[in-house]
């Protein structure tokens, strides 16, 4: 018998990505205070700090 593994992933709205990345990028906080904060994973701030920083040119 095969059991699945049935964890629903989370989506996050580009809003709430947007604020999680703007508070890592004042660095007035460690990431372990705001994956506390927001509810998500150091690595998850990590992911979308990275993807942030290399798309901002496309923004000017």
């Amino acid at each position: 018998m095969n059991e699945h593994n049935n964890t629903l992933r989370t989506h996050y709205t580009g809003e709430f990505k947007t604020k999680v990345v703007i508070a890592a990028l004042k660095e007035q906080e460690t990431l372990n205070e705001l994956a506390h904060r927001f509810g998500v994973s150091t690595m998850m701030i990590s992911k979308w700090k990275q993807e942030f920083l290399n798309c901002n040119s496309k923004f000017f």
